[in-house]
């Protein structure tokens, strides 16, 4: 079904992987093309609880396919806007889907598998995995990227990261913030598997409504998030879900879900 990605699905927790391991798992238009497709069918599965993205073998990503670059390099203005645009809408496709989703970085995320990262809920790194934001060394800028970033880290680390385009050990990118954790790299799925499991027990809808909740809010005032937070809470509170929630904690019982 895909040519650039691997697709497993166990019961409530799907995992993709980067599969160009030849290219170090480079983003070029095709795989860009079927993340864009792989990311909207599963926004309308909703039996899919978690997703995971992770590289094949022994690296996660490494940024943009020299080939691409070399077409890239030749671009209209108006076929550059047009690449970048469909770019842009990739990275908030995967930002706003409604599942969880964790990055298991197994290796190497340079680049846009830096901006991958940094766009899922949740990132796992190995200790050897490594991080750069190196555009500007081309001559380019993290620009598609950057309203994620900056939402993640900051502007006084973007500053930093953006301009240096520094190569980044796991600790370092974990203590600016860019990761949740850092393990050895035999305790990856270990890692892994235990952040599944806290997702697991958290409502569905809930957690959507999270997503949501943490997209919107930092865009509002303050009068106006009093509003839509007080109208989102009471909707999911007459829902299935929240009235099965909240018997299963008053039954001391757990939730079926």
């Amino acid at each position: 079904m895909y040519q650039t990605l691997q697709y497993e699905e166990n019961h409530f927790v799907v995992t993709v992987r980067l599969n160009r391991p030849e290219k170090k798992n480079s983003l070029n238009a095709q795989m860009r093309h079927e993340l864009g497709q792989l990311f909207r069918e599963i926004a309308e599965k909703p039996h899919v609880r978690v997703l995971i993205i992770t590289g094949n073998e022994e690296i996660f990503c490494a940024g943009a396919d020299i080939n691409w670059l070399k077409e890239v390099k030749n671009f209209t203005y108006e076929e550059s806007l047009k690449e970048t645009l469909e770019l842009g809408k990739l990275v908030h496709r995967i930002y706003s889907l409604p599942q969880p989703t964790i990055a298991r970085v197994n290796g190497a995320a340079i680049g846009g598998g830096t901006g991958l990262v940094a766009v899922c809920d949740l990132s796992i790194a190995a200790k050897r995995a490594q991080f750069s934001f190196g555009e500007v060394k081309i001559g380019v800028i993290p620009a598609c990227i950057s309203p994620y970033i900056l939402r993640r880290v900051g502007e006084k680390v973007c500053r930093e990261f953006f301009l240096t385009g520094e190569r980044l050990t796991a600790d370092r990118a974990f203590e600016a913030g860019l990761i949740n954790e850092v393990v050895e790299e035999d305790q990856l799925d270990q890692a892994v598997e235990r952040r599944i499991e806290q997702l697991l027990t958290g409502g569905p809808k809930a957690i959507a409504a999270c997503k949501s909740l943490l997209r919107e809010v930092p865009e509002m005032g303050l009068e106006e998030a009093v509003t839509y937070t007080a109208r989102l809470l009471a909707d999911l509170r007459k829902g299935e879900e929240a009235q099965e929630g909240m018997a299963a904690f008053l039954e001391k019982r757990k939730p079926k879900w």
